[in-house]
């Protein structure tokens, strides 16, 4: 197979393709835009076209199989709505012959989120608004089966899913995929991440071989090529944005800290952030809904998003969000997927990212539309090289600082409170001779600082939360015994720390667990077998991620996963005995996307000893 590049430079804007500024587009070609969409895109505002969107163009002229790699918010959903437009705009000239419609789309975008699915949706519905015979459906979990597949009945030419519901509907027959002939896989990457393989392949198995295939992906892995490999036909690569390139408009900022000060640390950093929308990821739904209460408790205007809510709340913390009524939001990675946020002032990390592109998407979140933002990652002291190597990969300097400490927040709040007071003093409106005269009064009665400084303090607006003491840790803990270990040389020097598995790292048995006893060959059985990974929660492990790097690493469907248990430092999970001998095998090679990350079967398992989380696999999705 053969594939041909056409690379060019896009600048990142506001995820809504709605936000472009007009010196931020590339110069452009209108031109080359069917005059309905031409016609949307200055009803919108536009006066040009970004540089993905005039090299989509040129590629649909082609009408070539497409690989696009850009930014989100460089402008690929309306580029992908131009890919569409030859095959939509022929159903609305079939229209006033009252020819009949086809009995099912004839464009189908998978997405891995809802919120990625109603962003595309809309972005596609404004773009289309001038062809009436061009309807958008939306597909996904959390909403009510029945009224999709009324919608469905319509026959939309146009449908947007996530990958578990559309197969539902193609396996029930609400869902004719016979007459598709072009199919967008959004976020692939991010997909076969989530464990979405086998849903992938039998949902492009529904459609016919003669179709245009375009992949949509921030990178192009191994598994992401293989992909293009199997269904793709000399696919044109489109690149948007050069793959590793971190928005130049982002401070990357880290703090070194004990994990006992990781609150204290973020009450800190949301008291400065005060007055800007805050994104706060977390690794788990459970630390999601935890956190939000902790800062709601004291008093941040904080919600929690995360896989667990269902789409009215999702939609209602958005909103909320949006409008300012929260100005803080604490998700997970795979909830914030598609978010459509303005003006997201500062993201922070409560933990280091399992690898750069997750840091480079998290991040992205800020920094949009022209606008400056900031990254601000909390990491444990012990893990700061390991923090640098992910953060090269991602092309991406961090500022290392010291935590802010109480005295010096406080004191940059007593600031913000005098320049907030002069500035309402210098706006004030023209006294009255009544109010001077009361000034006058109270002058002759109290004393004029004391007086004015009660009045001062009467009037400072109610901080949230009281700053917290935060311990200097970072130079104390990386000087410790445990956080040293002999030098590394060449190669080795770059690699991230990765706690070795050793014969003494074994669970020990607690008083009131168990021993599972050894047994012959647990495959042949077909019962569930043991694997350990050395990865644990205190290395920001989630069953989440977890389930993803199993899953990409044995080229395992989900199903096969049993339960997971994530200690500190490891985790052991079950696989279905007739795939163990296969998963094995696989896990034994080696993997560059991470070297370091090692899963071995566990021949004889026992309880873990200490503080552990155990999750069922339907808990994990």
């Amino acid at each position: 197979m053969q594939t041909r590049n056409l690379a060019v430079a896009v600048t990142s804007l506001d995820d809504s393709d709605a936000a472009f500024e007009e010196d931020q587009c590339s110069a452009g070609a209108f031109e080359a835009v069917a005059t309905p969409l031409r016609d949307a895109l200055r009803d919108r505002g536009f006066s040009a076209l970004t540089a993905v969107q005039q090299a989509v163009l040129e590629a649909t002229i082609d009408g070539r199989d497409l690989q696009i790699s850009s930014q989100t918010g460089s402008g690929k959903t309306v580029a992908l709505g131009f890919v569409m437009a030859p095959q939509l705009l022929e159903l609305d000239a079939r229209a006033p012959k009252a020819r009949p419609l086809p009995a099912g789309p004839v464009a189908l975008v998978i997405v891995p989120t809802r919120e990625l699915a109603a962003q595309v949706k809309t972005e596609l519905e404004w773009l289309y608004a001038g062809v009436p015979a061009v309807v958008v459906e939306c597909v996904t979990g959390g909403t009510s089966v029945g009224q999709e597949r009324r919608r469905l009945g319509a026959r939309p030419p146009v449908v947007v899913g996530t990958p578990g519901r559309l197969l539902d509907h193609i396996r029930s027959g609400a869902l004719d995929c016979s007459l598709v002939s072009q199919l967008v896989l959004d976020e692939a990457d991010r997909m076969l991440d989530m464990g979405f393989r086998e849903e992938l392949a039998a949902i492009l198995e529904a459609t016919p071989a003669e179709r245009r295939t375009h992949l949509v992906s921030a990178t192009f892995p191994p598994e992401i090529r293989a992909l293009a490999r199997q269904y793709q036909v000399e696919p044109l690569q489109v690149q948007g944005t050069r793959l590793g390139v971190a928005n130049v408009d982002i401070e990357h900022v880290g703090h070194l800290l004990r994990q006992d000060d990781r609150y204290a640390a973020l009450v800190n950093i949301l008291l400065l952030a005060e007055g800007e929308r805050t994104l706060v990821f977390v690794n788990t739904r459970v630390e999601a809904t935890q956190l939000a209460d902790q800062l709601s408790g004291d008093g941040f205007t904080a919600l929690p998003l995360s896989g667990e809510l269902e789409q009215a709340q999702r939609t209602r913390t958005l909103a909320a969000f949006r409008n300012g009524a929260a100005s803080v939001l604490v998700a997970t990675d795979v909830a914030a997927r598609g978010l459509d946020i303005p003006e997201v002032g500062t993201v922070i990390h409560t933990a280091p990212p399992i690898d750069s592109e997750t840091y480079t998407h998290r991040s992205g979140r800020t920094g949009r539309a022209g606008l400056k933002g900031r990254s601000v990652l909390l990491a444990p002291a012990h893990r700061q090289r390991k923090v640098e190597f992910l953060l090269a990969r991602a092309k991406v300097k961090i500022q290392w600082r010291e935590v802010p400490t109480a005295a010096s927040v406080a004191k940059a709040l007593a600031k913000r409170e005098r320049r907030r007071l002069e500035k309402a003093l210098d706006g004030a409106p023209e006294l009255t001779e009544t109010q001077l005269e009361y000034a006058r009064a109270l002058l002759e009665k109290r004393d004029a600082a004391q007086l004015v400084a009660n009045l001062i303090e009467q009037c400072r607006a109610p901080h949230k939360a009281a700053p917290r003491e935060v311990k200097a840790a970072s130079a104390e803990l990386a000087s410790r015994p445990e956080a040293r270990s002999e030098p590394r040389h060449g190669q080795d020097a770059q690699r991230p720390r990765v706690r070795q598995l050793r014969e003494d790292d074994r669970y020990q048995r607690r008083d009131d667990g168990y021993r599972r006893p050894e047994r012959e060959d647990d495959s042949r059985r077909g019962g569930a077998v043991h694997f350990e990974i050395n990865w644990g929660y205190r290395d920001g492990a989630s069953p989440q991620r977890l389930l993803a790097v199993i899953c990409r690493r044995g080229d395992i469907s989900s199903r096969m996963i049993g339960a997971i248990d994530v200690d500190t430092h490891v985790a052991t999970f079950e696989v279905a005995g007739e795939a163990a001998r296969e998963f094995d095998a696989r896990v034994r090679r080696p993997d560059s996307r991470d070297p370091d990350l090692c899963i071995r079967r566990v021949r004889a398992y026992e309880g873990p000893a200490g503080p552990r989380r155990i999750y069922t696999r339907s808990s994990t999705r």
